[in-house]
Protein backbone atom coordinates (compact mmCIF):
# COMPACT_ATOMS: atom_id res chain seq x y z
CA UNK A 1 0.00 0.00 0.00
CA UNK A 2 1.65 3.42 -1.19
CA UNK A 3 1.38 6.54 1.53
CA UNK A 4 -1.63 8.10 -1.08
CA UNK A 5 -3.29 5.16 -0.81
CA UNK A 6 -2.80 4.57 3.31
CA UNK A 7 -5.70 5.08 5.49
CA UNK A 8 -3.74 7.15 8.31
CA UNK A 9 -3.30 10.19 5.46
CA UNK A 10 -6.12 12.16 5.29
CA UNK A 11 -6.81 13.62 1.49
CA UNK A 12 -5.14 16.91 2.14
CA UNK A 13 -2.10 15.06 3.37
CA UNK A 14 -1.74 12.50 0.62
CA UNK A 15 -2.28 16.24 -1.69
CA UNK A 16 0.91 17.54 0.29
CA UNK A 17 2.68 14.51 0.11
CA UNK A 18 2.22 14.19 -3.65
CA UNK A 19 3.52 18.30 -4.51
CA UNK A 20 5.39 19.55 -1.27
CA UNK A 21 8.20 17.20 -1.87
CA UNK A 22 8.85 17.87 -5.40
CA UNK A 23 9.17 21.95 -4.72
CA UNK A 24 11.25 21.53 -2.06
CA UNK A 25 13.83 19.67 -4.39
CA UNK A 26 13.38 21.98 -7.05
CA UNK A 27 13.77 25.23 -4.52
CA UNK A 28 17.10 23.43 -2.81
CA UNK A 29 18.88 22.28 -6.29
CA UNK A 30 17.93 26.23 -7.27
CA UNK A 31 19.44 27.68 -3.83
CA UNK A 32 22.22 25.14 -2.77
CA UNK A 33 24.98 25.63 -5.56
CA UNK A 34 25.36 29.29 -3.77
CA UNK A 35 25.74 27.83 -0.63
CA UNK A 36 29.95 27.68 0.58
CA UNK A 37 30.62 24.70 3.05
CA UNK A 38 33.94 26.00 5.42
CA UNK A 39 34.79 22.27 7.25
CA UNK A 40 36.24 22.97 10.76
CA UNK A 41 37.22 19.99 13.16
CA UNK A 42 38.40 19.27 17.04
CA UNK A 43 42.35 18.58 17.41
CA UNK A 44 42.63 14.90 16.19
CA UNK A 45 39.31 14.56 14.33
CA UNK A 46 39.14 14.02 10.66
CA UNK A 47 36.55 15.36 9.29
CA UNK A 48 33.44 14.00 6.32
CA UNK A 49 34.16 16.09 3.50
CA UNK A 50 31.50 17.25 1.05
CA UNK A 51 31.07 14.01 -1.93
CA UNK A 52 32.94 11.78 0.76
CA UNK A 53 31.27 8.19 0.42
CA UNK A 54 31.60 7.82 4.09
CA UNK A 55 31.86 3.67 5.43
CA UNK A 56 29.95 1.87 8.16
CA UNK A 57 29.51 4.75 11.11
CA UNK A 58 26.70 6.57 12.42
CA UNK A 59 26.04 10.02 12.25
CA UNK A 60 24.30 12.55 14.61
CA UNK A 61 23.02 16.12 14.41
CA UNK A 62 20.19 18.00 15.87
CA UNK A 63 17.14 18.24 13.83
CA UNK A 64 17.47 21.82 12.86
CA UNK A 65 20.33 21.04 10.77
CA UNK A 66 18.53 18.64 8.38
CA UNK A 67 18.33 21.07 5.36
CA UNK A 68 22.16 21.88 4.86
CA UNK A 69 23.24 18.53 5.93
CA UNK A 70 20.57 17.03 3.04
CA UNK A 71 23.10 19.07 0.48
CA UNK A 72 26.22 18.47 2.08
CA UNK A 73 25.68 14.62 2.43
CA UNK A 74 23.75 13.94 -0.98
CA UNK A 75 26.57 11.74 -2.55
CA UNK A 76 27.15 9.07 0.52
CA UNK A 77 23.76 7.44 0.42
CA UNK A 78 23.27 6.84 3.78
CA UNK A 79 20.53 5.86 5.53
CA UNK A 80 18.25 8.27 7.96
CA UNK A 81 16.14 7.33 10.68
CA UNK A 82 12.69 8.99 10.15
CA UNK A 83 9.54 8.91 12.58
CA UNK A 84 6.41 7.19 11.18
CA UNK A 85 4.15 10.48 11.56
CA UNK A 86 3.32 13.07 8.48
CA UNK A 87 6.05 15.11 9.07
CA UNK A 88 8.36 12.20 9.10
CA UNK A 89 6.81 10.73 5.55
CA UNK A 90 7.12 14.21 3.70
CA UNK A 91 10.49 14.31 5.20
CA UNK A 92 11.19 10.80 3.97
CA UNK A 93 10.40 11.74 0.34
CA UNK A 94 12.17 14.82 -0.09
CA UNK A 95 15.16 12.70 1.07
CA UNK A 96 14.81 10.34 -1.45
CA UNK A 97 14.91 12.58 -4.20
CA UNK A 98 18.52 13.22 -2.90
CA UNK A 99 19.78 9.66 -2.94
CA UNK A 100 19.25 8.68 1.04
CA UNK A 101 16.85 6.08 1.96
CA UNK A 102 14.86 6.12 5.36
CA UNK A 103 14.52 3.44 8.48
CA UNK A 104 11.17 4.20 9.79
CA UNK A 105 10.87 4.64 13.59
CA UNK A 106 11.40 7.17 16.59
CA UNK A 107 12.08 7.20 20.33
CA UNK A 108 8.23 7.16 20.38
CA UNK A 109 7.13 4.98 17.88
CA UNK A 110 8.84 1.86 15.80
CA UNK A 111 12.20 2.11 17.86
CA UNK A 112 13.06 -1.27 17.96
CA UNK A 113 12.31 -1.49 14.29
CA UNK A 114 14.03 1.46 13.52
CA UNK A 115 17.43 0.46 15.16
CA UNK A 116 17.03 -3.30 14.01
CA UNK A 117 16.95 -2.12 10.48
CA UNK A 118 19.69 0.52 11.17
CA UNK A 119 21.55 -2.67 12.13
CA UNK A 120 21.54 -4.23 9.65
CA UNK A 121 22.09 -0.96 6.90
CA UNK A 122 25.68 -0.56 8.59
CA UNK A 123 26.38 -4.16 8.44
CA UNK A 124 25.86 -3.68 4.75
CA UNK A 125 28.79 -0.88 5.08
CA UNK A 126 26.99 2.01 4.70
CA UNK A 127 26.43 5.18 6.88
CA UNK A 128 23.32 5.74 9.34
CA UNK A 129 22.35 8.79 10.68
CA UNK A 130 20.56 9.83 13.54
CA UNK A 131 18.99 13.49 14.03
CA UNK A 132 19.80 13.44 17.46
CA UNK A 133 17.14 15.45 18.73
CA UNK A 134 14.40 14.13 16.75
CA UNK A 135 11.44 14.42 15.95
CA UNK A 136 9.87 15.76 19.13
CA UNK A 137 12.91 17.23 20.86
CA UNK A 138 13.44 18.54 23.87
CA UNK A 139 15.91 20.43 21.44
CA UNK A 140 19.71 19.80 21.80
CA UNK A 141 18.91 16.62 23.64
CA UNK A 142 20.00 13.02 21.83
CA UNK A 143 17.88 9.86 22.40
CA UNK A 144 19.30 6.89 23.54
CA UNK A 145 19.23 5.22 20.11
CA UNK A 146 22.33 6.40 18.63
CA UNK A 147 24.14 4.94 21.62
CA UNK A 148 22.52 1.51 21.63
CA UNK A 149 23.08 0.82 17.62
CA UNK A 150 26.60 1.76 18.50
CA UNK A 151 26.99 -0.75 20.70
CA UNK A 152 24.85 -3.17 18.90
CA UNK A 153 27.17 -2.96 15.97
CA UNK A 154 30.80 -1.35 17.29
CA UNK A 155 29.92 1.55 14.67
CA UNK A 156 31.63 5.05 15.92
CA UNK A 157 29.13 8.20 15.88
CA UNK A 158 30.67 11.05 14.31
CA UNK A 159 29.36 13.99 16.06
CA UNK A 160 28.78 17.23 14.02
CA UNK A 161 26.73 20.56 13.17
CA UNK A 162 26.34 22.62 10.35
CA UNK A 163 26.03 26.44 10.95
CA UNK A 164 24.89 28.85 7.99
CA UNK A 165 26.14 32.28 8.56
CA UNK A 166 22.62 33.70 7.13
CA UNK A 167 19.42 31.86 7.92
CA UNK A 168 15.92 32.09 8.33
CA UNK A 169 14.76 30.17 11.52
CA UNK A 170 11.50 28.52 11.78
CA UNK A 171 9.71 29.18 14.40
CA UNK A 172 8.90 25.45 15.39
CA UNK A 173 10.07 23.10 18.69
CA UNK A 174 13.70 22.94 16.57
CA UNK A 175 14.65 26.50 15.53
CA UNK A 176 14.84 24.78 11.93
CA UNK A 177 17.42 26.73 10.03
CA UNK A 178 16.77 27.79 6.62
CA UNK A 179 20.28 29.23 5.02
CA UNK A 180 20.12 32.18 2.81
CA UNK A 181 21.16 31.89 -0.72
CA UNK A 182 25.07 32.68 -0.91
CA UNK A 183 25.81 32.02 2.67
CA UNK A 184 28.75 30.23 3.85
CA UNK A 185 27.97 27.00 6.08
CA UNK A 186 30.38 25.93 9.19
CA UNK A 187 30.15 22.11 9.17
CA UNK A 188 31.96 21.70 12.49
CA UNK A 189 32.82 18.00 13.46
CA UNK A 190 33.59 17.23 17.34
CA UNK A 191 35.53 14.07 19.10
CA UNK A 192 33.60 10.80 17.52
CA UNK A 193 31.75 8.58 20.45
CA UNK A 194 32.80 4.83 20.75
CA UNK A 195 30.71 2.52 22.67
CA UNK A 196 32.24 -0.88 23.89
CA UNK A 197 29.96 -3.72 23.28
CA UNK A 198 30.24 -4.77 26.80
CA UNK A 199 28.90 -1.69 28.16
CA UNK A 200 26.77 -2.02 31.16
CA UNK A 201 23.52 -0.53 31.94
CA UNK A 202 24.52 2.22 34.09
CA UNK A 203 27.14 3.61 31.58
CA UNK A 204 24.41 3.95 28.72
CA UNK A 205 23.59 7.69 30.56
CA UNK A 206 27.35 8.85 30.99
CA UNK A 207 27.64 8.09 26.84
CA UNK A 208 24.69 9.83 25.94
CA UNK A 209 25.56 12.51 27.32
CA UNK A 210 28.98 12.49 26.01
CA UNK A 211 27.93 12.26 22.41
CA UNK A 212 25.10 15.11 23.61
CA UNK A 213 28.67 17.43 24.56
CA UNK A 214 29.77 16.34 21.59
CA UNK A 215 27.29 17.99 19.35
CA UNK A 216 26.76 20.99 21.76
CA UNK A 217 30.35 21.48 20.82
CA UNK A 218 30.03 21.65 17.40
CA UNK A 219 27.40 23.26 17.62
CA UNK A 220 29.03 26.42 19.74
CA UNK A 221 32.58 25.94 17.91
CA UNK A 222 30.48 26.95 14.66
CA UNK A 223 29.19 30.06 16.04
CA UNK A 224 32.72 31.01 16.97
CA UNK A 225 33.91 30.72 13.74
CA UNK A 226 31.48 33.08 11.96
CA UNK A 227 32.61 35.70 15.24
CA UNK A 228 36.15 35.00 14.69
CA UNK A 229 35.75 35.85 10.94
CA UNK A 230 34.06 38.79 11.38
CA UNK A 231 36.73 40.07 14.41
Amino acid sequence: MTAESHPRFTLVQRLLLAVVPRVVWALIWIVSPTWRFEVIAEDGVTPVLFGEKPGPEIYCFWHQCVLPCTVYFRRSHAVILISQSFDGELITRILKLFGFDAVRGSSSRGAREGLLGLARIIETGRTAIFTADGPLGPIYQTKMGPIKLAQRTGAPIGAFHLQPEHAWVIPAWDRFLVPKPFTRICVSWAQWTRVPSDLAPEDFEPKRQELNDAIERARMRSYDYFKKAKA
